[in-house]
């Protein structure tokens, strides 16, 4: 089998899940046999392009006719079986999925975020969850409030593209919807059941996990949707040291923050950006991973790596936050819960979860509130160790390479059988 992936990526200065994504996808796709042609574009070009490419730079989004030729190049030469587009924008735009198809190409795409209808893709504006576009035929609202990279010009452009290509994207073969959430999304943008599949990303196995460590680690962009304010209001209501070490990595416009929560309170540590090896040293040296997201997270690549390295999440109930803990299922009664779990808080016995507390397969979720995450920091830090063996299991069973893998070739064969 023979497959062009198409993505964009982001620029390397900016943490991208997405980008690790494709890149660990590839390489699982091609240790299957799978001859892999990728079809890589990068925003770090765009500075070092020629004044005629930057004069262009603001059609991309539509067209992008460099692309275009490019690609169809590609697949005369080569002749692929399918063409799996990730990100698009802003140097590959939509269009690939015509340029595809005209050349008889079936198109999968997977969904990382919401820019089928939202601007910043993120469903998040002004510290809150925003829906404004939703249902419309132009986002006028994402240009009034500058929704893309602060721009009312770029955000026009970003809403027109989205008006164009609402044709295109109802053209793609099949739909790889990374969670059951994103599958409603996709509906509600009215794509039809037939062509959309769950499937979750997966991340390489790091081998047999590590004993756990102590204390929490967040890692993540250090911007207003991923929830640092949250998570450090949170751990300032317990005195300094009763909850081991906050471990924070990560860089971006709210460095100051934890730089002065670290410079406040000696149980803070700011790492700042870490390469693969220091992501695992900061994995292993933590009992318990947090995500903080207070935007509907699609499915952080964090949490699949906490999971492999047998580390339970603490996270926001929040998109497909519960799905990767396993508490999306049927649950009990807010205020019940692992007696078990509960008994190992010093001095409780056994006792309820705090109000608006979930235990899942793998973790625990909260609403987006301080005062929730507060009260579930120590639930768990007592229950991570009974939580360790099921992430790794729920890890192994779910977002492992070798099965997310065959599900993909699944559903490339799916889009190739006459």
């Amino acid at each position: 089998m023979r497959i062009v992936v198409a993505h964009n990526r982001y620029r390397e200065a900016q943490p991208s899940g997405e980008n690790t994504i494709v890149d660990s996808e590839i390489a699982q796709l091609t240790d299957a046999g799978v001859e892999v042609l990728p079809f890589i574009r990068s925003s770090d070009e765009i500075p070092s392009m020629s004044k005629a490419a930057k004069a262009l730079l603001p059609i991309s989004p539509i067209w992008a006719p460099r692309a275009q030729e490019d690609l169809s190049r590609l697949l005369t030469t080569h002749r692929p079986d399918v063409l799996h587009l990730h990100n698009p924008y802003p140097l590959i735009s939509p269009w690939v999925v015509r340029t595809a198809h005209r050349h008889g190409v079936p198109v999968v795409q997977t969904v990382h975020n919401y820019r089928q209808v939202c601007s910043s893709g993120i469903y998040f504006r002004d510290g809150m969850i925003c829906q404004d576009c939703k249902g419309r035929a132009l986002g006028v609202p994402a240009v009034v409030h500058r929704c893309y990279r602060n721009s009312r010009a770029q955000s026009a452009l970003m809403a027109t593209t989205l008006a164009v290509h609402r044709g295109t994207w109802r053209s793609v073969d099949r739909f790889i919807a990374l969670t059951s959430a994103i599958a409603d999304h996709l509906r509600d943008y009215g794509i039809p059941d037939e062509r959309i599949v769950v499937k979750p990303n997966s991340v390489p196995d790091p081998g047999r996990p590590a004993p756990l460590g102590d204390g929490f680690l967040y890692m993540a962009r250090l911007t207003p949707e991923k929830g640092l304010d949250l998570l450090l209001e949170a751990w300032r209501r317990h005195p300094v040291g009763t909850l081991g070490t906050l471990r924070v990595a990560g860089d971006g416009e709210l460095r100051p923050l934890v730089e002065a929560a670290a410079a406040e309170r000696a149980d803070v540590v700011y790492l700042g950006q870490l390469d693969r090896a220091g992501v695992r040293a900061a994995v292993e040296a933590s009992a318990v991973v947090i995500a903080a997201s207070m935007w509907h997270d699609v499915l952080p690549t964090v949490i699949i790596e906490a999971l492999a390295s047998g580390r339970p999440v603490l996270g926001t109930a929040l998109g497909g936050i519960p799905y990767l803990v396993g508490a999306d299922g049927p649950r009990e009664p807010a205020g019940t819960g692992s007696a078990e779990i509960a008994s190992a808080i010093p001095g409780e016995g056994v006792a309820p979860l705090p109000a608006g507390v979930v235990t899942g397969t793998a973790g625990w979720v909260v609403p987006p509130e301080p005062a929730a995450m507060a009260a579930a920091f120590p639930v768990a830090r007592a229950g991570a160790a009974a939580l360790s063996q099921p992430a790794r299991l729920r890890y192994e069973q779910t977002f492992h390479p070798d099965v997310v893998t065959k599900r993909l070739l699944d559903i490339y064969a799916s889009v190739t059988r006459p």
